[in-house]
């Protein structure tokens, strides 16, 4: 053997020696005997304990390229669901007003809700390319369906309210008399598909792996469904003359207690995963909704007489809307943003799986 030149094996036993530390001048252990492993005294090399930071500290998961466009989608959605609800109250209640203006307000929603898809997809080609298959298990597609088959419906209900603009003879007198059945089938129709289309999105959020959308899944569908009618009745209270908003009241009483219902389980029993709907923007956008939902309902109780009153909590009830939806859309690009909320809930999965496994084999 080259002295110049020691073994592998020498250098390696140097190197275990110097790191455990040994040598010369290394420490030993309270027994003489060199620190090191395999119980040959002092503390054994052990590798810290991983933090949930992410490479470079970069985010685990890609956030969401969704845009702002989205987060107004939700809410136009849900406007259109509950306007519809709120035309088929007032049409079988005898309420022409509520009718009118639920149609109306329908049809201006959902075509906006098309317009901001659309203009989220980039071309609207691809839209249709979404109609050349129906996956049920994917929400996207469904949804896709669901809002082609509530657009027409929606749109022929508010064009028939047109019919006492046309002349009562001639060609367009028959068009006159045809459209009133016509858009009670229709009405109804798009009432049958509003529920579908104020809740879907809930699922299509709860269906992505950002952590708070995802791990929401039981209860965001509740939250959606009272949002969507609150904002309907806000028309109906905005619009409608008091004596014939009835219908819109009951709707807020309603909407508003299915929302701040979904609100709060999704604030408390998502465990880490809630912190996203409590803090931050989020947080205060949902605030803020829990506070105009609560002022409209009260003050669509209280103005019951009152057209200001009552156009005041209208307006309010929308306004809740709105920041409900956004703050949902926030509280999940949240989560996404920061690795916690991937890393942490995975841990707990894993140690609650290892230790009901170790509880069965026992």
């Amino acid at each position: 053997m080259n002295p110049q030149h020691p073994e592998v094996g020498d250098r390696f036993r140097r190197f275990r020696d110097q790191a455990s530390g040994g040598g010369s001048g290394g420490r030993r252990d309270g027994r003489g005997g060199r620190g090191g492993r395999g119980g040959r005294g002092g503390e054994e090399l052990a590798v810290p304990r991983a933090e949930f930071r992410s490479y470079y500290g970069r985010p685990i998961l890609k956030p969401p390229v969704w845009t702002w466009e989205i987060a107004a989608y939700l809410f136009t959605g849900g406007l259109a669901a509950g306007s519809s609800l709120l035309a088929a109250g007032g049409q079988v209640t005898g309420r022409p007003a509520l009718r009118r203006v639920g149609r109306v307000a329908a049809l201006v929603a959902v075509t906006a809700s098309a317009g901001l898809l659309v203009k989220d997809l980039g071309r609207p080609e691809r839209f249709h390319h979404m109609l050349r298959v129906a996956k049920p298990t994917s929400p996207m597609s469904v949804g896709t369906w669901i809002l082609s088959a509530y657009g027409p419906a929606a749109g022929l209900a508010a064009i028939a309210e047109a019919a006492p603009l046309l002349p009562e003879r001639g060609p367009l007198g028959l068009v006159r008399r045809a459209l009133p059945p016509v858009g009670h089938a229709a009405g109804l129709a798009a009432a049958v598909t509003a529920p579908a289309l104020g809740t879907y999105t809930a699922v299509l959020l709860a269906d992505t792996a950002v952590p708070s959308w995802h791990e929401a899944h039981p209860h965001l569908p509740f939250v959606f469904a009272g949002s969507a009618l609150a904002s309907g009745a806000g028309v109906g209270l905005i619009a409608v003359p008091p004596a014939q908003a009835g219908p819109a009241r009951r709707m807020a009483v309603a909407g508003a207690g299915l929302e701040l219902l979904g609100a709060h389980r999704v604030e408390t029993r998502l465990g880490l995963l809630g912190e996203p709907y409590r803090t931050g923007r989020g947080g205060r956008l949902l605030r803020a909704g829990r506070a105009l939902t609560v002022a409209g309902v009260a003050g669509a109780l209280l103005g019951a007489r009152s057209r200001v009153l009552s156009a005041v909590s209208g307006a309010a009830l929308l306004a809740a809307s709105v920041a409900t939806r956004f703050g949902v859309f926030h509280a999940g690009v949240a989560s996404a943003r920061d690795p916690k909320y991937t890393v942490l809930p995975q841990r707990e999965r894993l140690a609650r799986r290892a230790g009901e496994a170790s509880t069965t084999e026992q």
